[in-house]
């Protein structure tokens, strides 16, 4: 193996605490279709267009259907989405009420079939909403990475009636905005989903350490710099989550906080300090985490964290104990879940947690 300054710069392993993806290398890849369904809903819903004839709202996300994933390869990301967009709009229209009778159109036409007239007017009065609602679709059949935002496909249609001048004003100005937004999208998934997907090299933190260095330089007194703790931000979601369970809130709560019955349904190995500020290890050591509150039959929240998640970085699990007749109902929060390990999150606690846990309660049940 050559040694660090030597050879290819893309083949030396580096000296970083979490040994990941050396000089961002090697092939990684996250999954942003949740995070765009949440993000194209943001951006497209409550969008307003307006002027003298009316006022038109896009009022629902009817359907977003596709998906979208980013890959980092040799330092470079490489952005994949294709989708299949359907929005609702709604309008008002607007009728004029004058407030003195007084008349004047500045510069009317009218047209006869003889002669082209040109009146000149003002009309005082005001403008509002007339009652009378139309709805439509806005279609985007195709957005994807394929084609630029200004040659994506924005179709906007009505139901029957009148209002041919409003739907003209979304046609215009309304796909305009839409556009706008689906722009907005696009440099959210390349800026905001992508945080913490370039991870820093040596040379990044070697330069980050002389800039902090340069400005902190007192002419009069150097003062010695200690070492820069570099970190990187990386998208997270939460995840909710329920559950009933045939037993009593009781024992469902000591199921979570008695090391022989963890052991039991993670059938592996488990380490508990059962006290706020106390340590646990589950399933060999790839859940660990620390207790923050415990309410003894109502609720436990713990910092939490899977081996494969960026070093350092947890989540917060609150589970609340709620009893019903006969049965518990587990409300699981979970709030700062790495975007790219969302699924597998709800994989572990529904698989791992939730059918294992039944499966005890099941034997102990035939066993009592």
């Amino acid at each position: 193996m050559a040694k660090w300054g030597q050879g290819d710069p893309r083949w030396i392993v580096e000296e970083r605490e979490d040994g990941t993806n050396v000089n961002n290398w090697h092939w990684t890849e996250r999954d942003a279709t949740s995070w765009s369904k949440g993000k194209l809903h943001e951006l497209l819903v409550g969008i307003i267009v307006e002027n003298e004839a009316g006022r038109c709202e896009i009022s629902e996300l009817k359907q977003v259907e596709g998906e979208a994933s980013c890959s980092s390869r040799k330092g470079k990301l490489i952005f994949f989405y294709e989708w299949n967009i359907k929005l609702s709009w709604k309008v008002a229209a607007a009728v004029y009420i004058p407030t003195n009778g007084a008349l004047d159109f500045p510069f009317l036409h009218i047209l006869t079939s003889a002669h082209l007239f040109s009146v000149m007017a003002i009309l005082t009065g005001i403008i509002k909403e007339s009652g009378v609602k139309h709805k439509g679709l806005v279609e985007i059949p195709s957005l994807s990475e394929e084609n630029e935002i200004d040659d994506t496909e924005v179709s906007v249609s009505k139901k029957k009636g009148d209002g041919d001048i409003l739907k003209d004003l979304m046609k215009t100005a309304g796909t305009a905005r839409v556009k706008e937004a689906l722009g907005d999208y696009l440099k959210a998934l390349k800026t905001e989903f992508t945080m913490g997907m370039i991870l820093p090299t040596k040379a990044m933190a070697t330069q980050e350490l002389t800039v902090k260095r340069k400005l902190s330089v007192n002419p009069l007194q150097i003062q010695a710099s200690s070492p820069v703790a570099l970190g990187v931000r990386i998208p997270t979601v939460a995840v909710h989550m329920t559950e009933l369970f045939d037993t009593a809130a009781e024992q469902l709560y000591s199921i979570f906080t008695v090391k022989d019955l963890v052991q039991k349904f993670s059938k592996s190995p488990a380490v508990l300090e059962v006290e706020k500020g106390g340590k646990f290890q589950m399933f060999d050591g790839n859940i660990t985490g620390e207790y923050i509150e415990l309410l003894t039959n109502k609720k436990i929240v713990m910092k939490w964290r899977c081996r494969n998640w960026p070093e350092e970085h947890y989540a917060t699990v609150a589970l609340n104990f709620v009893p019903i007749p006969g049965q518990t109902e587990l409300q699981l929060d979970c709030k700062g879940v790495p975007v790219c390990k969302e699924e597998n999150m709800k994989f572990c606690w529904q698989k791992q947690h939730f059918e294992e846990i039944k499966g005890l309660l099941q034997l102990t049940t035939l066993n009592g």
